[in-house]
């Protein structure tokens, strides 16, 4: 069977109006980056989440920030890699945010 991760919880009472706006319907934030390189903002489509190499980038972001991260979901990859693989995503998946 399939394993799960489990994404930070987001409690959407507390984001402001502005942030919601930012993020449509079906979306969500994440912020990609290397310590080094600092960190680039991106709104992805949901259904990111469901492939294998997206889930990938979840466990090791889980393995280095842990379940509870203030803010965006954070992911340990540089954004040339990031953009990479947003890329090939958008190619098979055929939309985007």
């Amino acid at each position: 069977m399939g394993r799960y991760i489990a994404l930070p919880s987001m409690d959407l009472d507390r984001r402001s109006s502005k942030q919601s706006k930012a993020v449509p319907k079906g979306c969500l934030a994440v912020k990609v980056g290397l310590e080094e390189e600092g960190q680039r903002r991106f709104v992805i489509p949901i259904t990111y989440l469901s492939d294998p190499r997206f889930r990938r980038l979840l466990e090791e972001a889980q393995e280095v920030y842990g379940f509870r991260t203030p803010g965006p979901l954070r992911i340990p990859c540089s954004v040339d890699d990031f953009l990479h693989l947003k890329w090939l995503m958008e190619r098979e998946h055929s939309h985007s945010c």
